[in-house]
């Protein structure tokens, strides 16, 4: 899916979180077959599309299981001002666990597919990783006050940033000016919410949650590459996978960890992990994202 370089489309109106969750809501037309709008802007974020084919596939599930892995596949681009489909394919229904195969398609093509794993509660060993120590997310100002503030400072850019006016609060601890063209480690450290009262639906939570885990993995792969601009580097998802531990509460911070542990092949490798303020894990995240230096114009 088109990444950060491509939201210099028109500015997306600031949206309200009723809003995004009735985006994630699909509408059903036949069995196994649901309908979903989209974003608008010129193109079709891929969070979107997660949290959507997420929302598909339990639809088709007994609400006493949860989705706890996904594995998708951004297969081509999408088109903004046309209208999704997903397509569900009930691969199987076991004692402990239940498989479902979703294909996204638009005019007769498919753009992207998933595979979802749900499980019913059950018992057993427990441990998870520390959550790092960072600053608390009070007192950090929010990206879209920085950006907004950016953008005063420069008046190309008024046509960018669209995505900060999604209703998801985000707040990077290393922050720095997307186009400052310096070296930074290959990690971002991130506080994020939902901007309002989610509800108890479990399905919905892990929806926002994937939509939010989409947010910022391809910068974190070129914040070592800061040389190339966003106007050098063709970018795109590739893949993108989630594994969710525990409850989720997006109406609540979550520290929301990136670190790029490669880069190569015009392809980046991110890993992410969702920390509560009180260091509970309760998802992890990996996507491949293309990085594809755009050839040198000769002056």
């Amino acid at each position: 899916m088109q990444k950060e370089q491509s939201e210099q489309a028109e500015v997306v109106p600031p949206m309200s979180l009723e809003a995004l969750i009735g985006l994630l809501e699909l509408e059903p037309i036949e069995v196994n077959l649901f309908r979903g709008q989209t974003l608008g802007g010129g193109f079709v974020f891929g969070g979107q599309v997660l949290g959507q084919a997420l929302i598909a596939a339990a639809r088709t599930v007994d609400a006493d299981r949860l989705p706890h892995s996904l594995h998708g596949y951004f297969l081509r681009p999408g088109n903004s001002e046309v209208p999704i489909l997903f397509e569900v394919d009930r691969i199987r229904d076991g004692k402990s666990f239940t498989t479902r195969r979703v294909v996204a398609i638009q005019n007769g093509k498919a753009i992207f597919n998933m595979a979802v794993s749900f499980q019913g509660q059950e018992q057993g060993f427990e441990h998870q990783a520390d959550m790092p120590i960072v600053s608390t997310p009070e007192g950090i100002p929010s990206d879209r006050e920085r950006w907004d503030a950016l953008r005063k400072l420069r008046p190309e850019l008024a046509n960018m940033g669209g995505r900060w006016r999604w209703p998801i609060e985000t707040r990077h601890i290393e922050w720095s000016d997307p186009f400052d063209q310096k070296a930074h480690p290959p990690f971002q450290h991130v506080w994020v919410k939902a901007m309002g009262l989610v509800g108890d639906d479990q399905v919905m939570q892990r929806a926002l949650l994937a939509f939010a885990s989409d947010m910022g993995f391809m910068s974190t792969t070129m914040r070592p590459h800061a040389e190339a601009g966003f106007d050098q580097v063709q970018g795109a998802s590739l893949d993108h996978a989630i594994w969710f531990h525990d409850h989720i509460d997006m109406s609540e911070w979550h520290l929301y960890e990136n670190v790029s542990t490669w880069a190569g092949d015009a392809r980046g490798y991110v890993r992410g992990s969702f920390y509560t303020e009180t260091g509970r894990l309760v998802a992890s995240t990996t996507q491949e994202c293309l990085i594809r230096p755009r050839p040198t114009k000769n002056k």
